[in-house]
């Protein structure tokens, strides 16, 4: 027989598969996301500002490595070009593009690449830059049409596709209005066809203005939180790295479903993933004599004739009570249905009920989903559901069936209402926060062991040394030093580089800024809690005691147990309850042939010995 876990997933593995959605994604089903840098290499791209320490060229060379190394540890199946227009040089397919140069065709990243973008940064790789490509008339009609055909070369399907233009020149046809038309025209094509093109300005003296030109380019904001980011130019290379990084990923929906909140009234939502935890990608088997992936087949064969069997062939068994509770396959299929995809309202809680040990792990955003509806009721139905969660300050509890066979579980759906900085931009969406509850099975009751009561002042004292290393906590401030480190390594034999890059661990405490903080409050909390004589550093491990047999380990004494006891744990169904040696030494005793030594495989074998 199969064994059960083999065919029904646990829980807890349903919960792995729901939070990696969204980094395991099915390039089969949904396609791959393509971006396109498209750079200005002119004259201008090439000076470095009086306050600035490096050039527009410089800054957007370090963007495009940074989301190629980015690419590869992230999603690799992605694809990357990289395209300069205003060149002196032209290379394109067929070359019937001028002054526009492809140094990267829409291909996966690699090592490569990374060498070849780190080859044009810096003062050398603008020479580089300068000898390979020059710089030449601009344009950028001709540049977007080479990047239209890049698109229509693939054969692959591709679910987003991005073009990200980086200039510092808000006229790049200088006044030319035939150019300007052609371009024009050939980005409205782009854009018919499924093509975002984002515009990442640099500064330039005298300030950049959008609406010269690049207003009538560009796609345009996806969302209100937009608008006023792509009037503002980048000064600094992190501003730049942020913006690329904020447009680069485009934001999925792990599900689109109906919240239903009564018979006959549907709101359509997506859920998306807030926070995914960040894993080392799983290790590839390659076959010794050319490096090549391995594949692994799983096959069933009959123990006693040795064929292949089937799918129909196997069967399902769960072990109770002693006995194979055996199903066929549409059996399982209707145990493990719940209910058809969804959320259901059950009803709302007042905020104060929802506890912090009841989040079980990362929360979902629940946010409409106006694409799945024509009209705007089920926007405005979720809008009102929002603001008056909000001002009653409830929650809404529903139960959550992600996708069909899935368990169920329950949410309870916290109202976030929108905020805006101080520039109009949006910090922080409207819509629901799922927080994942726990069943009654989930809740485990501890026995806490009694400890010695503080006194007040040693409370008060230790009041003073948290107030003292208080500090104001961000998560994006902290990154995981094993990832960092991994991925250094890699980056470092991939690229050949001598020593990979060293990380600074920022979760090591900063032991002399404590120090100074504290002051003198760490001794005298020590001097309240500890007595006069205690010393930490001295204390040493009690030794063991020498055995008394030849200097060895003492033997635990072997523990006989008789056949009528057996016998009586057999009827009683209590084998479970002896320890593993005891019933290896009662499987010796009485001859019983084991043919492993799990706790299961011994009772089973002597089960059916003394059941006999």
């Amino acid at each position: 027989m199969a064994e059960w876990n083999a065919y029904y997933q646990n829980e807890e593995e349903d919960l792995d598969g729901e939070e990696g959605e969204e980094s395991g994604v099915d390039y089969k089903t949904t396609g791959r996301d393509s971006l396109v840098f498209l750079v200005d290499a002119s004259k201008e791209m090439f000076i470095k500002e009086e306050s600035g320490e490096l050039t527009p060229f410089d800054m957007t060379m370090q963007c495009v490595r940074s989301v190629y190394t980015s690419k590869i540890i992230s999603s690799d199946k992605d694809l990357v070009a990289l395209v300069f227009y205003g060149t002196e040089q032209s290379k394109n397919p067929r070359n019937s593009f001028k002054h526009v140069y492809v140094y990267h065709d829409l291909d996966t990243p690699g090592a490569g690449r990374v060498q070849d973008v780190d080859g044009l940064r810096g003062e050398d790789g603008a020479k580089v830059a300068a000898k390979t490509m020059g710089s030449g008339k601009t344009n950028l009609g001709e540049a977007l049409w080479c990047c239209s055909n890049l698109y229509s070369d693939i054969k692959l399907r591709l679910s987003h596709k991005r073009l990200m233009i980086f200039t510092c020149r808000d006229s790049p046809h200088e006044g030319d209005s035939e150019r300007d038309r052609q371009a024009r025209t050939k980005a409205g094509d782009l854009k018919e066809t499924g093509v975002v093109i984002d515009l990442m300005h640099l500064m330039k003296p005298g300030g950049f203005d959008v609406s010269i030109f690049f207003c009538d380019v560009v796609s345009p904001p996806e969302d209100d939180a937009e608008l006023g980011l792509q009037m503002e130019p980048c000064v600094k290379l992190e501003d730049l790295k942020k913006r690329v990084r904020a447009k680069e990923m485009k934001k999925r929906s792990i599900a689109r479903l109906n919240l239903c909140l009564g018979e006959g009234m549907n709101v359509a939502v997506g859920v998306y993933i807030t926070a995914l935890q960040a894993r080392k990608p799983n290790p590839i088997k390659l076959f010794k004599d050319n490096n090549e992936p391995v594949r692994t087949k799983t096959r069933l064969y009959h123990t006693q004739t040795g064929s292949l069997l089937l799918p129909s062939d196997t069967k399902r068994a769960q072990v109770y009570a002693s006995k194979q509770i055996v199903m066929e396959k549409d059996e399982v299929d209707v145990i493990k249905k719940f209910s058809d995809p969804g959320l259901e309202l059950i009803g709302f809680k007042p905020m104060e009920r929802l506890k912090l040990h009841h989040h079980l792990r990362s929360p979902v955003f629940i946010y409409p989903e106006e694409e799945m509806v024509t009209g705007v009721w089920s926007a405005c139905m979720f809008t009102a559901l929002l603001k008056r969660c909000s001002e009653r300050n409830v929650f809404a509890l529903c139960k959550y069936t992600r996708i069909r066979n899935s368990p169920p579980r329950f949410l309870a759906l916290v109202p976030q209402r929108e905020e805006l900085d101080e520039g109009q931009a949006q910090i922080a969406a409207p819509g629901f926060h799922g927080i994942f509850l726990p069943y009654a099975d989930d809740i485990r009751t501890l026995d806490t062991p009694q400890l010695p009561t503080a006194s007040d002042s040693q409370v008060d004292k230790m009041k003073e040394i948290v107030q003292k290393l208080r500090f104001k906590y961000r998560c994006d401030a902290f990154e995981n030093p094993v990832l960092q480190k991994h991925f250094r390594n890699l980056e470092a034999l991939a690229l050949d580089l001598m020593a990979p890059e060293e990380i600074e661990d920022h979760t090591m405490p900063k032991i002399e800024m404590m120090d100074e903080r504290l002051g003198s409050l760490a001794q005298e909390f020590k001097d309240l809690v500890y007595p006069a004589d205690y010393n930490p550093e001295g204390k040493t491990a009690n030794k063991r005691k020498p055995a008394e047999a030849a200097g060895g380990a003492e033997k635990k004494p072997k523990v006989d147990i008789s056949e009528d006891e057996l016998r009586g744990h057999v009827q009683k169904n209590t084998l479970h309850k002896l320890t593993v040696p005891i019933l290896k030494d009662a499987c010796k005793q009485f001859g019983v042939k084991v043919t492993g030594t799990k706790k299961q495989e011994l009772i089973d074998a002597l089960t059916a010995q003394l059941a006999n």
